[in-house]
């Protein structure tokens, strides 16, 4: 990929997230997603173990910052200078946190990233903006009055193989579907429902794959109802696709969720999804078409939902089918690489116009 014919095109990330998350899962995605591309990339973040190992497998040059926000003056400079130094034709800031820390003054433009609704206080030095979802980018043009500088930027569902994995790994009876949660252990994602849910599927297994800071009480919770001997709690995976190949049903029982990238890699995987009308759901998914919703902490829905894929065979074939055609119409890999791709020329031109 080139920029103007000529030479090609350098992004500089900046993401001051956790060590793990969904966002942050993606953005480190999206960092190879686009190396595989040809463009050429440096990336500013926490110097976390995995992303040391992605940028070295690709030489992309990185840049170790702590984001403390009671050193910020040094490091905002300290960021000035590596973007000088670099010399990028875009800086692409991931969330909140990252775009708060963004100099002034600096050459390049600033692209600001959303993955939720996110105040943009924190993105006074962007120039333009992107969102996940629709409606995230109709918040954006509405907070900004600038509704022409933000900017649609979905996730990609497009996962590389894993090493399989088994029932016998987690624990898990034989002869009982399973159902996966890819969540961070958090009220927001609606845990603590799928577990209530799990007391009425007594012919469902259940893994959980996810930390945070409720794991510990969705173990109490799964015990106190009696769910060890097929709920289990398997923390943080970074093998999503040996997790959804292992799978009969995907569930995404957020009570909050601004879209869930999850819901794309469960129609990559052509595994059946349940979910919540959750902001994110409630714009993608197309109820019994290609997946199954209910309302937010509506328990009797869910299990209904649960236990219809449980013994309805076709249904679950007619949803990985249409489940699988969405995902090549908006969240393939190589489709929401080129649209970021183009958005970036798009976004470097206009700076560059004035």
């Amino acid at each position: 990929m080139v920029k103007n014919n000529q030479s090609p095109l350098k992004i500089c990330h900046v993401i001051a997230g956790a060590q793990t998350g969904g966002a942050e899962t993606f953005c480190l995605d999206m960092v190879k997603a686009l190396h595989d591309r040809g463009v050429n990339q440096v990336m500013i973040s926490r110097p976390y173990a995995h992303i040391l190992d992605a940028m070295a497998e690709r030489n992309i040059p990185h840049y170790p910052m702590g984001f403390q926000r009671w050193w910020k003056w040094p490091q905002q400079n300290r960021l000035s200078s590596i973007i000088k130094k670099e010399s990028p034709d875009l800086v692409h800031g991931w969330m909140n946190r990252a775009s708060s820390f963004m100099p002034s003054g600096i050459k390049p433009p600033v692209l600001g990233w959303f993955g939720g609704y996110y105040d943009l206080k924190n993105y006074r030095h962007s120039n333009f903006h992107m969102g996940v979802t629709r409606d995230i980018v109709r918040h954006i043009g509405a907070a900004t009055g600038h509704p022409d500088r933000a900017y649609l930027g979905h996730t990609f569902g497009t996962l590389a193989a894993d090493k399989p994995v088994s029932r016998a790994d987690f624990g898990l009876p034989e002869g009982k579907p399973i159902v996966l949660l890819l969540s961070r252990m958090h009220w927001k994602k609606g845990v603590d429902l799928l577990l209530e849910a799990a007391a009425k599927l007594p012919d469902l297994a259940f893994l959980m794959a996810g930390d945070g800071p409720d794991l510990d009480t969705y173990k109490k919770q799964a015990s106190a109802l009696g769910l060890d001997d097929r709920v289990c709690f398997a923390g943080w995976r970074n093998d999503r696709a040996a997790l959804l190949d292992l799978a009969d049903i995907c569930v995404l029982p957020s009570r909050y969720e601004p879209f869930g990238t999850v819901i794309a890699e469960a129609w990559f995987a052509k595994v059946p999804l349940v979910a919540t009308r959750a902001d994110g759901a409630k714009q993608y998914v197309t109820h019994d078409k290609d997946g199954l919703l209910s309302d937010i902490d509506d328990l009797d829905g869910l299990v209904e939902n649960l236990a219809r894929l449980q013994t309805d065979k076709a249904l679950a074939k007619r949803l990985i089918k249409n489940g699988t055609k969405t995902y090549q119409d908006e969240f393939e890999r190589e489709t929401v690489t080129t649209r970021l791709i183009a958005s970036y020329q798009d976004m470097i031109s206009r700076h560059h116009a004035g």
